[in-house]
């Protein structure tokens, strides 16, 4: 299943089920996740967002120089099924994971959690910035 037929069904409200153990299934193909090339953000967070959170990821991909359609939201769990990419950004909030080769890795807090706290605001606008030197 394609990245944007899986965010159809999530935002539909329509739970998309994965494998945990797909070493007890030998026979099953792992699908693959294909990005889109204007893809260059990859969120990964465990949360869903809501509109508030929206509100502040859009801001921050803003203040990147970045539009919302070049980014994308992965559960953490998905990274492993990712095909060729052109990220530039890989983005973990509030939770850890190993990225994808060849992008910039950043790690915050939740955005649930950025709201009230601007020292988390802060930190990930330092590593942010720490790309551009």
């Amino acid at each position: 299943m394609k990245q944007r037929d899986i965010q159809v069904l999530q935002e539909m409200g329509i739970t998309y089920w994965q494998v945990r153990k797909p070493e007890l299934f030998p026979n099953q193909v792992l699908p693959v996740i294909n990005l889109p090339a204007e893809c260059k953000l990859l969120f990964i967070t465990a949360e869903e967002l809501n509109e508030h959170d929206a509100w502040l990821f859009g801001r921050i991909l803003s203040s990147m120089k970045l539009t919302p359609q070049q980014a994308l939201s992965l559960p953490l769990s998905a990274l492993d099924q990712i095909a060729e990419h052109h990220l530039m950004w890989c983005w973990f909030a509030g939770c850890q994971g190993v990225h994808p080769t060849g992008c910039q890795v950043l790690n915050s807090a939740s955005l649930k959690l950025m709201h009230n706290d601007p020292s988390s605001k802060k930190a990930l606008w330092q590593q942010i910035c720490s790309y551009d030197s």
